[in-house]
């Protein structure tokens, strides 16, 4: 008996780590791409929440919204960039989430077609690594606009 229990416990080991990377990997990719409408030339990035929000979703809703405004100051001035924090909870944000097929809390970036999901990122990086989820937006929206100024 006392053989096999060293392998018993790398065995529960292993499986146990697979089903954790399972968990988090879901078979979905970091940042992903659907179809949605926003008119072309425009991005939003919307940030769905709940009514009660724990510290990181609030986290997640002031980094993206100081992340907008430091690196799109101009096209938000301009319009054709936004930044809305909407309940998905509440009756009157219901059309704006099934426009963008929003079905609980997350962190959308959306232009013409396109709708990219950094929900991940954001709940990863807003309290630990702010600057991370920076990036992250900032990757997401320039293209967006290069592919809006070469149409």
């Amino acid at each position: 008996m006392k053989k096999y229990l060293p392998l018993v416990f790398i065995g529960l080991v292993a499986i146990a780590t697979a089903l954790t990377l399972y968990a988090f990997r879901s078979g979905r990719t970091a940042i992903e791409v659907e179809p949605a409408t926003t008119p072309a030339g425009k991005v939003e990035v919307l940030y769905f929440h709940l009514t009660r929000r724990c510290v990181t979703c609030q986290a997640v809703e002031s980094v993206a919204s100081d992340a907008v405004h430091e690196l799109y100051a101009e096209e938000l001035k301009k319009g054709t960039v936004t930044f809305r924090s909407l309940n998905i909870e509440d009756k009157a944000t219901e059309a704006e989430a099934e426009r963008v097929k929003a079905t609980g809390q997350c962190l959308l970036v959306v232009s013409g077609d396109t709708r990219i999901d950094i929900t991940s990122e954001g709940f990863m990086n807003a309290r630990n690594k702010p600057e991370k989820l920076k990036e992250v937006i900032k990757k997401a929206i320039d293209p967006l606009f290069k592919a809006a100024e070469m149409e």
